[in-house]
């Protein structure tokens, strides 16, 4: 069994939301972490961020045992979310009800 990696996305959060992720991922572009953390240390991360990401934005995705073999969470004010399409994961934007209607 291949064994997957943890992406985090980290938009507009404090830095030192960046500086906790660096102990246990490694920071591949601005903002972008990759690592193999435990499902403890995983769980831990991202309460810390959903805690703390304020007006920014977290993405998420990790090994999970679905069709796919990953999973996507998000936090703040991303937009889009996880949705389940019968055993498929998608991604979902919700519809703006601030627009004026046709």
């Amino acid at each position: 069994m291949v064994s997957l990696m943890t992406v985090i996305v980290l938009i507009a959060v404090a830095p030192g939301l960046r500086g906790h992720l660096t102990r246990w991922m490694v920071e591949v572009n601005a903002g972008v972490f990759v690592g193999k953390p435990s499902h403890r240390i995983r769980e831990r991360l991202w309460q810390l961020l959903a805690d703390r990401v304020g007006d920014g934005q977290a993405v998420m995705i990790e090994p999970a045992k679905n069709e796919q073999g990953w999973a996507v969470r998000t936090a703040g004010r991303n937009r889009w979310r996880p949705v389940d399409f019968d055993g498929l994961l998608l991604s979902a934007r919700p519809r703006s009800t601030d627009r004026p209607p046709n």
